[in-house]
């Protein structure tokens, strides 16, 4: 690209979030932004924001301005689609953007919480495709009390009817009289998993909600609500998916 070609490289990262444009100029010069895997290092570089690919500290930037990237909160009884042949309240019914958006993976009906939504096609494809390993956390209630072995099988796995599951990761939360709250991770994303994990090692779950998407929490987000994820949640998701 031409020097009159583009839009400066300090402009794109700021209006993508990253920062001030003095702070993208501190980042450029800092040998720290990549455009299509080459370090750039000039103040005057262009770059078209629809084509190039720009990392800063290996983690890259969205600057695609027709790219969304949404976090929500799903309740319960909201079906994980777009639209429901059956009238049933769906995603849609809490979203307020005039873009077409692509639900990220599913929760179950009875299930509520973190779900994704963007219309990044290959970023979604990679986020539920099992081969990147993708972690995803619930928050489950249960009935107690917790053997002390419970987080060892899980991690080491058991056999359900559809193949073998194992947890990347469990612990105990919360503990009142027989109501326990564990935390399990998994990048399994078969129907039910976490519920029919749970149930074969004899704690069937009572509630249950997915508190991370992998890098991306769900905080304080309240249930029916929704935000934009930042630049470097972004950039997260892409670094999760070797994007």
């Amino acid at each position: 690209m031409s020097d009159n070609e583009g839009i400066r490289l300090q402009k794109v990262l700021a209006e993508a979030g990253v920062g001030s444009r003095r702070h993208c100029e501190q980042l450029i010069a800092d040998g720290r932004v990549k455009v299509d895997g080459k370090v750039v290092a000039w103040f005057g570089s262009r770059v078209d924001p629809r084509t190039a690919v720009i990392h800063v500290d290996d983690k890259r930037v969205e600057t695609r301005a027709e790219m969304r990237y949404y976090a929500v909160n799903k309740p319960r009884g909201v079906v994980s689609t777009m639209s429901d042949p059956q009238g049933r309240r769906t995603l849609a019914d809490y979203v307020d953007v005039p873009e077409r958006l692509f639900h990220v993976g599913r929760l179950d009906t009875d299930t509520e919480g973190l779900i994704l939504l963007t219309n990044d096609g290959e970023l979604s494809h990679r986020l539920t495709h099992p081969s990147y390993g993708v972690g995803k956390t619930y928050l489950a209630e249960v009935p107690g009390p917790i053997p002390r072995d419970l987080g060892r099988r899980l991690r080491e796995g058991v056999t359900l009817e559809d193949g073998f599951v194992k947890a990347d990761g469990f612990r105990v939360v919360e503990t009142s009289g027989k109501r326990v709250l564990v935390e399990v991770t998994l990048h399994e994303g078969r129907k039910h998993i976490v519920r029919r994990l749970l149930q074969e090692v004899g704690h069937p779950v009572r509630q249950l909600a997915r508190t991370e998407f992998g890098p991306v929490r769900l905080g304080a987000l309240k249930p029916g609500t929704m935000r934009a994820l930042t630049s470097r949640e972004v950039g997260e998701l892409y670094a999760a998916v070797d994007l």
